[in-house]
């Protein structure tokens, strides 16, 4: 299974326009260095280059290195758009995936939310956050950017006598114009693995 993640990844990469680096840099965003191409991904910091993936200096073959090159394939010259977010379920064709979304993504972090919501500026700090819009409901929320272009929003509600904790993460408004529905759900799911590392480590 690692040989064909190393692979499609591998794949991807060949795919981009090395030609035009300057370009690429624009779209990503990303800071042309003597080495590839540096921005920050999934609170790592990511070295994209014609041979690989490097995330702290480390090579990334495995569903990270994945989704990064796919994000270097997809992603809009448009600006990023937070507001309004949206539910996954709101993104084209995501019909397929909202199951293991509300699972690996959202379910898989309400153990979890009382530790969070105590966490919130460690999270901000290590996944490139920022505060969420006024409005936004839960007791808790935060704004974090595991790509440069996908913003997610993640809502925290406590238990309380009527009802269990809770997790909702919501899409910027845009951010299917970087990455393909099937590829959000991971980027989800990856980013909030990243959450509960932080809180165990």
């Amino acid at each position: 299974m690692t040989d064909n993640y190393a692979r499609i990844v591998h794949d991807n990469l060949e795919q981009l326009d090395w030609n035009a680096p300057d370009r690429l840099a624009a779209r990503l965003p990303a800071r042309l260095t003597a080495g590839g191409l540096a921005f920050r991904a999934f609170g790592h910091d990511c070295l994209l280059s014609e041979k690989r993936i490097l995330l702290d200096g480390q090579p990334e073959t495995g569903p990270m290195g994945i989704l990064i090159s796919l994000y270097a394939l997809h992603c809009s010259p448009e600006k990023a758009a937070t507001a309004p977010f949206k539910a996954f379920k709101e993104l084209p064709g995501s019909q397929p995936y909202v199951g293991a979304f509300a699972n690996r993504t959202e379910a898989a972090l309400t153990a979890h939310v009382d530790a969070l919501i105590e966490n919130l500026d460690a999270a901000r700090r290590a996944l490139d956050g920022a505060d969420p819009p006024p409005d936004m409901p839960g007791d808790a929320a935060v704004v974090l950017r595991p790509l440069p272009k996908i913003a997610l929003c993640y809502l925290l509600y406590r238990s309380d006598e009527d009802f269990p904790a809770a997790a909702t993460c919501l899409f910027g408004a845009n951010a299917e114009r970087s990455l393909p529905t099937d590829a959000l759900a991971d980027v989800g799911e990856y980013t909030s693995r990243r959450l509960v590392a932080l809180i165990s480590s």
